[in-house]
């Protein structure tokens, strides 16, 4: 019967152990695919970068906030993250890889950009990132979490992928929670589902 019991209890605190991470989303399943994300969601101001390559990284002039939309690109990839998340850090590297390959393919790196927002960061802590994980391609802060309620209060790491159509607009067309399975794998699906052609 002790034995019994003492079995019990362990499941017991093991399955509200999992609960509980579930609820905070440090466990949960990637969730991938075509997005019926509202565009509205994401029109939202950032601040213009600090640093000069990534302004011109992005094609945006200095000193002046800027949505999404105003990025030169045809796609824009948009990682929301938090510096406390444990995925996040490990992902981080994954992240650095797709960066690394856009850049890398002389036809890609002009039409795909990269951008992560960490929700409920402060511009210290998004430092404190960027520093810890190498992080080449821009980030900005949530601090107050006014963007990450606007698009939902997904969980972290979230991708967005949008296509933009000029004069400012964009569609949403892709939208997943969870880890990347392989950076090559993807982009490969983003490039697909933007209609992007890229010779290898």
């Amino acid at each position: 019967m002790r034995c019994l019991i003492h079995h019990n209890r362990i499941s017991w605190i093991r399955w509200s152990v999992f609960a509980f991470l579930l609820i905070s989303g440090h466990i949960f399943s990637p969730v991938p695919g075509f997005s019926e994300e509202p565009a509205g969601r994401l029109d939202f101001l950032l601040p213009a970068p600090d640093k000069a390559d990534h302004r011109q990284y992005l094609g945006l002039p200095p000193d002046q906030p800027f949505s999404l939309g105003q990025v030169k690109a045809r796609v824009v990839i948009v990682e929301i993250f938090s510096m406390y998340c444990p995925v996040c850090q490990r992902e981080a590297e994954k992240v650095n890889a797709v960066f690394r390959l856009i850049q890398s393919r002389p036809g890609l790196k002009d039409k795909v950009k990269l951008i992560g927002i960490g929700a409920g960061n402060s511009a210290y802590e998004v430092d404190f990132f960027r520093e810890k994980y190498s992080i080449e391609f821009p980030l900005f802060s949530d601090t107050d979490f006014s963007i990450h309620k606007k698009i939902g209060e997904v969980r972290t790491p979230h991708f967005f992928c949008l296509s933009l159509e000029g004069n400012n607009r964009f569609s949403v067309f892709y939208s997943g929670t969870g880890v990347i399975e392989t950076p090559e794998a993807f982009l490969d699906i983003l490039l697909k589902d933007s209609g992007i052609q890229v010779t290898p």
